[in-house]
């Protein structure tokens, strides 16, 4: 397990992924397969992996589950630093947190808390009390209903060592500048918008140089050469693999409600492996849409060949 110095250095080294869940037909975790695509994902030298994160159906998990996953993870993963996703009301979170501690995890992403909506002292509190309850890293993710201010942010850096990154799915960038500016290197920035690649070159501008691909689940060369190319500079890259492959895969995604995370598997699928369904109240891809994911994907090189 890294120390939180450590995992800081490390998100902020390349591009970060959240794997896939994988269930079974009866919507059991599949450990075996599962295993076998962390560990291929692996290969493709991503900074850190997100177990049971938002695009492994963090949601769908319950408690005992997500310490399953993260294990998995870690025994599949190599090298590669495996983050564990936790949320809830603060007494589940900190629950849920330790358990991943012990299973092996070498941060946690803290997302936001289930419904509530709620002023700033209580979001720091919240924060700052799983912080406490783990010695392990903790990025918190800024999204939906708990959205911390800049001000927020800084306190709890302040008050909590191991707080090492801050992680937005808002959007609104000029918050996003007022925090990088405001803490400096203090903390790691992450992107993590849905589909961040619309969004990156944006945030790069904001000081947000890495963030979560969930594409990088079925097309991790893909993932990689578009983030060298950001990276780079290489403007011509970045416009032909945005044009080609993340405009029509967002039109696709946007079709309905919870396709974020049902696309992914989705591409899995298209590539030949078989993640299994999503869990309800999520919905699968129609036989139509797979074929255009299908086309999309194929569009830009990728075989079935390339996911064994």
């Amino acid at each position: 397990m890294m120390n939180p110095i450590e995992l800081k250095k490390a998100v902020g080294s390349g591009l970060l992924s959240f794997p896939v869940t994988h269930f079974d037909d009866q919507l059991k975790f599949d450990e075996a397969k599962y295993r076998r695509h962390v560990e291929w994902l692996s290969g493709y030298d991503a900074a850190a992996l997100f177990a049971a994160g938002g695009t492994g159906e963090f949601f769908s998990l319950n408690p005992a589950e997500i310490p399953q996953v993260v294990r998995a993870a870690k025994a599949s993963a190599g090298k590669t630093p495996i983050i564990s996703g936790t949320g809830y009301g603060t007494s589940l979170a900190i629950e849920i947190a330790v358990a991943a501690e012990k299973a092996g995890a070498d941060g946690l992403l803290l997302l936001p808390p289930y419904l509530m909506f709620a002023e700033q002292a209580g979001l720091i509190a919240h924060v700052k009390a799983v912080c406490q309850s783990v010695g392990i890293g903790v990025i918190v993710y800024n999204r939906d209903n708990a959205i911390l201010s800049a001000d927020s942010i800084a306190r709890l850096a302040e008050e909590c060592p191991n707080l090492i990154g801050f992680k937005d799915g808002v959007g609104d960038v000029d918050k996003v500048i007022e925090i990088t500016t405001l803490l400096g290197d203090r903390l790691v920035y992450v992107g993590g918008m849905p589909t961040h690649e619309v969004y990156a070159q944006a945030y790069f501008a904001a000081g947000v140089t890495t963030y979560s691909s969930a594409v990088f689940n079925f097309v991790p060369a893909l993932a990689q050469r578009f983030y060298g190319a950001l990276r780079t500079g290489d403007q011509a890259t970045v416009d032909e693999i945005l044009k080609s492959f993340f405009f029509p895969f967002v039109a696709l995604r946007n079709r309905k409600k919870g396709y974020a995370v049902s696309i992914i598997k989705a591409g899995l699928r298209v590539l030949g492996q078989n993640p299994g369904p999503v869990r309800p109240p999520l919905t699968d891809l129609t036989q139509e849409e797979l074929v255009l994911l299908e086309k999309i994907v194929q569009a830009n090189g990728v075989t079935r060949i390339a996911a064994e």
